[in-house]
């Protein structure tokens, strides 16, 4: 295929990922409204659970189907990749966004919200490190450590669901499928959820088609193209979803998705990685976890000390750049 076209063919796919997230994030507030989720939970929740479906069925697909240990490595690098990306280059796009739309990072319930944001992190710090220690040890029963992650999550599921969800930012905007109906039905919300993350996980797929036809083009090494850049188009949606809410002026809500999506990134993709391959990692996973770890650090510090900024928040993008420069480093040498 010619570069023009599959640079056209990236810009289309793009673009309907955008829209199908403009239905996806306005189906899935109504549906957390209609179950009393609260805010906070749908964002961490629902719209990530949503939006990360896509990707754990690809990571489950090629860890426990891939013919080949090179196959099944690319699952294991999807599960260290994903909280990468979020953790750096998503949170960066936050605060470019904040920045575009004139909105402040601190409201009126900003220490309440960091808060929250803080826990979340600190929920993910725990598993990463237990995730990371696995991947340097051989052990015999290193399979059933993957019940050790679904439980986390199903405990972090427990405490957002039934925590303290805070002041909603913000108005519901009327259903896309019903604009005219105040009260919607809430199987017009189902649906339109559904669908919408059925054109997003096509889209996804025909986006990340398309950065592997141009890493071809590019003479990109595949190993490189799967640590550098498929990461960053499978992480597209939830990059997406929170550029929509800040736009709306619903940042507890966008940062949320963020953090809720690195939850499942760091327990559900680990497991089924844990589940059906080895779990050792390489040199350059073992890059990809560290430069994670760190900058997840660096964000629960922000959050828990409540002097998180848009500064602080765009910072974390030289997190990801330096992970670049390490990897083409490593793979130069």
């Amino acid at each position: 295929m010619p570069l023009y076209l599959t640079i056209l063919i990236l810009l289309g796919s793009a673009g309907l990922i955008y829209l199908a997230c403009e239905f996806f994030v306005n189906g899935v507030e109504w549906i957390g409204d209609r179950f009393a989720v609260g805010q906070k939970a749908t964002g961490t929740i629902l719209a990530a659970f949503g939006t990360a479906l896509p990707e754990s069925v690809i990571t489950f697909v090629a860890v426990a189907f891939g013919a080949t240990p090179a196959q099944k490595q690319i699952g294991v690098g999807a599960a260290l990749g994903g909280p990468l990306v979020l953790a750096t280059i998503a949170y960066a796009v936050a605060a470019w966004t904040l920045y575009a739309a004139k909105r402040p990072l601190k409201t009126a319930t900003a220490a309440e919200d960091f808060k929250g944001l803080s826990r979340d992190q600190g929920w993910f710090l725990a598993i990463f490190v237990f995730k990371l220690t696995a991947g340097l040890i051989a052990f015999a029963f290193k399979p059933w450590l993957g019940v050790v992650f679904l439980a986390a999550y199903g405990a972090y599921v427990w405490q957002e669901t039934r925590g303290e969800q805070g002041e909603s930012e913000g108005e519901l905007e009327p259903l896309k499928l019903a604009p005219r109906s105040a009260h919607p039905a809430t199987r017009l919300a189902v649906i339109q959820t559904v669908a919408a993350l059925g054109v997003i996980f096509i889209a996804s797929r025909l986006f990340v088609g398309q950065i592997d036809a141009l890493g071809h083009h590019l003479g990109l090494k595949p190993q490189l193209l799967a640590l550098l850049l498929s990461p960053i188009a499978t992480e597209l949606p939830e990059t997406l979803n929170a550029i929509i809410w800040i736009r709306q002026g619903k940042v507890k809500l966008a940062l949320a998705n963020i953090s809720g999506a690195m939850m499942i990134q760091a327990t559900i993709p680990t497991a089924f990685g844990l589940f059906f391959t080895p779990w050792i990692l390489d040199p350059s996973l073992i890059v990809a976890g560290g430069v994670t770890l760190a900058a997840v650090i660096v964000l629960f510090m922000g959050f828990r000390s409540g002097r998180m900024s848009r500064a602080w928040l765009s910072s974390m993008a030289a997190f990801y750049l330096a992970f670049v420069a390490i990897i083409l480093s490593l793979h130069l040498n």
